[in-house]
């Protein structure tokens, strides 16, 4: 970590390696071609709405109709005032997507090796160990950016604490500030939780240490200065943060004020997301050996085995033309493991797991022990339900560990912490001070282990039947002698890979043997170390993510055509809504081209995604009708689909004559099995106690029109010779939006468990609400006074460090 000038040109050299090797391995983007990811095609629909109106306006709107009957953007893409850290993060990453991520894993988990005092040539090779583990990989392939985001800013913010704990006080409090507030504003709280979970094995580590070594003191300093850092990061993302909290307790991740399920069964109560949901992604305990050899559970449900699969062997005999057959062996189901569904197996590489291995004998000290922790740990928690003892543990009890799905993506900080352990176990390697006899015994030991798991994986062939969860569906499409044939391409792939990883892990152990024995130096050892590593890892990495998954940028762009149907409906200038059950719930496509019920999104709206079990999955008219809900995608006896007309649908506003009162939310959304939309209105006045007049006289004259309409801002007149009660199809969302009455402010209430309602006087009147969201304005000035505090920690800190070293060399 010195700042010499020949240091510093060696980390510029390492930086354009990092910057070389991801533009190499994502070479299509200097042709202008980019990465085309499913999530980020659905986020593209899901944003499409806000995006067109900043570029028709230049104003940021903070609120979405497009999606979901209408939702905030904190989660689309919202820019907020003041977020320099954001700005930085830009300057960061500057390389073409999804380069920039690449690099981002590389230049982070370097950092992080330096900071735990490790050669320039080790720490490079350890960034390539990790930047190139098979995860980290395909999450870049499917579009999982924001995760992928905040993997690249985890290391940095350990080499921050790792700084403060070796009395690098001032240096650790920046970088951990600095880096923590880069990861927070990456917006993946599910990442940075367990990295958390990380922290806290280490902080337990260290106290141990402390209370050993009678170095409490220094401890709780450290820990202070931590928290310090971590607070100050906070601040500097606090509208992101405050806006993400406040949708949060709105969505589905918030707690449920319904009691009772949809078939009127009692509800568990629960602060957070069901097990079932948690746990839905769990990582079979066999399947963890995928860590050692990728495909050992079949890799993915698509996997390409062309003309060397069995299955294109059979087809072919069939009498199969050599094309029709080779387009099937191209997308083999050959995953049989117990998750769902799987992109890819979570392989972190057979040299890095002997690496690791020859760390946990070589390292010594806290740094060997939080390490094992962590990676032990998150291996644990990545089985969830099939290790119920201490999944059920941690969402019973542990703080917020209920908030997040897929358990098995803990496997993260298990990639993490593998490559860091075994570049120490190198570096010990590296020492004179180490007796050779323990370097090979620790080599030998390590090269035995890691080969007698190969040996056992090939021998526990014969327990598995390679049958997976959805084979007896594929048996319907496929036949018996088809599957038997997959099965069996099934069982080649195992051992294949088990075959490749021991060779792997034998030219590695035979590369360090020869070090010990002095037949190469260390440069020679790091490069063959490093060659090996890549071609291991990018070598299972291109199984997956290749230049066939590049498009050309307007694909991208432009994730979806418009078609007939939707050129049918856009016809229609009026504000409605439109409904495809085909897409349901779980689809953005329909949010890119019109205003949808449905969309894509992990925290979904709470009370739509109640108003879709309790209601529009039985059909309840009603509902579409008071969501406005104009066009339906059906389809004819042909199966062609056609936009139908809901003839019933409410309109943007509408008066009652009756509200129904109810005491509490099972009874607000079960009046709706049995109400008129267009002439009732469902109220909890246990909610709104105010709301005592429930009849209503309705001229047939009244009306209200919407005059104006923007994602956030609504405007309307209305014409009623009564005071009456207005309904608007517009969901309700308790912070934020204003309402108006001739430019006066005014109350209005939740109706019809998630619609907006007002008293309206009589006359004619402009109603308007706007969406004015508090948390941006109160958060835009803490990140601005956070970021001036943490600009001025920064300079004066790296100030008072320069100033104090060259005070120290003058008296040298």
């Amino acid at each position: 970590m010195t700042l010499s000038p020949k240091a510093i040109i060696t980390h510029i050299c390492v930086i354009a390696l990092f910057i070389l090797a991801s533009l190499v391995y994502f070479y299509p983007v200097l042709q202008g071609k980019v990465i085309f990811q499913s999530d980020i095609a659905q986020y593209k629909g899901m944003a499409q709405e806000r995006d067109a109106y900043k570029d028709l306006t230049g104003e940021e709107s903070y609120w979405t109709n497009s999606a979901f009957g209408g939702m905030p953007t904190y989660q689309l893409g919202a820019n907020y005032p003041h977020n320099y850290i954001k700005e930085l993060d830009r300057l960061i990453r500057f390389l073409p997507r999804p380069a920039d991520y690449l690099f981002l894993y590389l230049i982070g988990f370097y950092i992080l090796l330096l900071c735990l005092k490790v050669d320039f040539r080790l720490a490079a090779l350890g960034a390539v160990a990790f930047g190139f583990s098979t995860y980290l990989i395909i999450i870049l392939g499917v579009g999982h950016n924001a995760k992928a985001h905040a993997l690249g800013y985890i290391p940095m913010v350990l080499g921050g604490i790792i700084l403060v704990f070796r009395k690098k006080y001032i240096l650790g409090f920046i970088l951990t500030a600095l880096a923590m507030a880069l990861e927070i504003s990456a917006n993946h709280y599910q990442m940075t939780y367990y990295f958390m979970l990380l922290v806290l094995v280490m902080g337990l580590v260290y106290l141990i240490y402390a209370i050993k070594e009678k170095e409490l003191k220094h401890f709780f300093v450290s820990v202070g200065i931590l928290i310090l850092a971590v607070a100050l990061s906070i601040f500097t993302n606090a509208t992101s943060l405050m806006a993400t909290k406040e949708y949060a307790d709105w969505s589905t991740r918030g707690k449920s004020e319904l009691t009772i399920n949809p078939d009127g069964s009692e509800k568990a109560i629960s602060t957070g997301l069901d097990y079932e949901y948690i746990t839905q992604y769990s990582y079979g305990i066999a399947e963890s050996l995928n860590l050692f050899a990728p495909r050992l559970f079949g890799g993915s449900g698509n996997e390409d085995l062309g003309r060397d699969s069995k299955a294109y062997e059979y087809l072919t005999d069939q009498g199969l033309s050599p094309t029709k057959a080779l387009e099937f062996s191209s997308g083999l189901p050959l995953y049989w493991g117990d998750q769902p569904i799987v992109a890819a197996p979570a392989y972190v590489g057979a040299i890095v797991f002997f690496l690791f291995v020859l760390g946990a004998f070589l390292v010594d000290g806290k740094k060997k022990w939080w390490l094992l922790s962590g990676a032990i740990l998150s291996l644990l928690l990545s089985w969830g339900k099939n290790f119920p003892l201490l999944t059920n543990f941690m969402i019973d009890y542990f703080p917020l560990y209920n908030k997040f799905r897929a358990v098995s993506s803990i496997q993260v900080v298990l990639e993490l912490c593998l490559p860091v352990l075994g570049i120490l176990g190198i570096r010990e390697f590296f020492k004179s001070s180490v007796d050779q006899k323990e370097k090979l015994k620790a080599l030998k030991l390590s090269f035995f282990i890691s080969l007698g798991l190969g040996i056992l994986i090939f021998l526990l062939k014969g327990f598995f039947d390679f049958e997976g969860l959805r084979d007896e569906t594929y048996r319907g499409y496929f036949g018996d002698e088809l599957m038997t044939m997959i099965q069996r391409d099934r069982e080649a792939v195992y051992i294949n890979d088990t075959i490749r990883s021991i060779i792997y892990v034998t030219l590695a152990a035979a590369v360090l043997w020869f070090f010990v024995k002095d037949k190469i130096n260390k440069n020679m050892l790091v490069f063959a170390l490093g060659a090996l590593i890549l071609f291991d890892l990018v070598g299972v990495d291109l199984r997956y993510v290749n230049e066939g998954d590049f498009v050309r940028q307007r694909q991208v762009n432009q994730p979806f055509q418009a078609n007939q149907i939707d050129q049918m409906i856009q016809q229609d200038d009026s504000i409605y809504r439109v409904f495809d059950p085909q897409e349901g719930i779980n689809g953005a496509r329909t949010s890119y081209f019109h205003k949808s019920i449905g969309g894509y999104h992990a925290a979904k709206p709470r009370a739509l995604q109640n108003l879709f079990e309790y209601h529009l999955y039985q059909n309840n008219l009603q509902v579409l009708n008071m969501l406005n809900v104009k066009y339906i995608i059906q389809q004819d006896e042909e199966g062609n689909s056609y936009p139908a007309i809901n003839p019933d649908a409410n309109g943007n506003a509408w008066f009652v004559d009756q509200l129904l009162p109810v005491s509490s939310a099972n009874e607000e959304i079960l009046k709706l099995k049995d109400f008129n939309s267009k002439t009732q209105a469902v109220v909890n006045t246990s909610e709104y106690p105010a709301l005592t007049k429930l009849r209503y006289s309705v001229d047939s004259l009244a009306r209200i029109d919407l005059v104006d309409y923007r994602p956030n801002s609504i405007t309307y007149t209305a014409n009623n010779p009564n005071d009456g009660f207005a309904v608007f199809s517009e969901m309700h969302y308790p912070s934020g939006w204003h309402a108006f009455i001739d430019g006066e402010p005014q109350e209005h209430y939740r109706v019809d468990y998630a619609l907006r309602g007002m008293k309206v006087p009589s006359g004619q009147h402009k109603i308007e609400f706007r969406f004015e969201p508090e948390v941006v304005e109160t958060g835009s000035q803490i990140t601005l006074a956070s970021n001036i505090l943490l600009g001025l920690i920064i300079v004066g800190g790296l100030g008072f460090t320069l100033f104090r070293r060259k005070k120290e060399e003058s008296h040298a």
